[in-house]
């Protein structure tokens, strides 16, 4: 029983980083820029979150500078593809090289030439909600909540990925701002017509996409490990795009998506703490072998918005 209630917590966790990235990948698209500069984004922010955490203790104002980090990398991605018109592709490969290598070198500058930035005392991560409810004379006298303690005290980030889902449903579907988005990704002419700037729109999308890439990157160093190390991302920001397709280039679908990679980081975890006797670079491949066969049985039913990806020039 523990080890099941122990698969759905690190499911929880794990898919926390991914939802914030991925969801930055639907608001890009949603406004017809293509955004697979994910992965570059998330290492930045990680960087900047465990610099910011290690040194100011503070870990809100790290999170945030990580954000603010993936946001800066993203404005680059957003002039070449919005104002330059340039490949979206092309422009997403070369964040995906920019943002690895100036994290490394930043990594470097700032923890005396080392490739793995100093860890971040626990007291300075981010917090675990409900820490203090399950105190040992609670689990005394009630052994149960034992199961809800392993799948409820977690970190902040998992109920704020939660809530973000939430919030971006509403924004896209529910406010005129989401309305504007979804035009300005399905026809950007016709949104101009009606008095809508796309340009403005599609800085904003990816900009905020920039923004919550660099949370998700953030979040992997400043809670569930509590340093940033080259690897730390490795394929992370590419999982959050497959997430992205899989669940339609909506929240809710790419959510789904999320926890059902988390699931297979979340198993091949528990499988290596078991003991049981499978190849370890098996078990870490398992999450990237369930993202491809999802992508294979599932992309051809996902329809993407019809001007995403499609270089836009203002008619005059």
């Amino acid at each position: 029983m523990n080890t099941l209630f122990g698969i759905i917590s690190i499911t929880l966790l794990y898919s926390a980083p991914l939802i914030f990235t991925a969801l930055g990948g639907v608001i890009s698209e949603n406004g017809g820029v293509v955004n697979i500069g994910l992965e570059g984004m998330m290492a930045l922010g990680a960087v900047v979150g465990a610099t910011v955490g290690f040194y100011l203790g503070n870990p809100w104002l790290a999170f945030l500078c990580g954000g603010l980090a993936g946001m800066a990398l993203s404005l680059l991605h957003a002039v070449a593809t919005i104002h330059f018109h340039a490949d979206h592709v092309v422009s997403g490969i070369a964040i995906n090289l920019i943002g690895p290598g100036l994290a490394l070198f930043l990594c470097r500058v700032f923890f005396d030439g080392a490739a793995m930035s100093k860890s971040i005392p626990f007291e300075n991560k981010l917090p675990q909600l409900f820490r203090d409810v399950f105190t040992p004379e609670l689990l005394e006298k009630m052994p149960f909540m034992r199961y809800v303690q392993i799948v409820f005290q977690q970190y902040i980030i998992v109920y704020l990925a939660f809530f973000l889902v939430l919030l971006m449903w509403y924004l896209l579907y529910r406010t005129k701002l989401g309305l504007r988005i979804r035009a300005v990704g399905e026809h950007p002419q016709a949104a101009e017509t009606l008095g809508i700037n796309a340009y403005k729109i599609k800085y904003i999308c990816v900009l905020a996409s920039g923004f919550l890439a660099g949370l998700g990157g953030a979040s992997m160093s400043l809670a569930i490990v509590s340093n940033f190390r080259e690897t730390l991302i490795s394929g992370q920001g590419f999982i959050a795009l497959a997430a992205v397709i899989f669940g339609n280039w909506t929240p809710q679908g790419a959510f789904i998506a999320c926890l059902l990679f988390g699931a297979s980081q979340g198993l091949s975890v528990i499988l290596g703490t078991l003991g049981i006797q499978i190849d370890t670079n098996l078990l870490a491949m398992l999450p990237y072998i369930i993202t491809l066969l999802a992508l294979i049985f599932f992309v051809k039913s996902s329809k993407a918005p019809a001007a995403d990806g499609v270089p836009y020039e203002r008619s005059h």
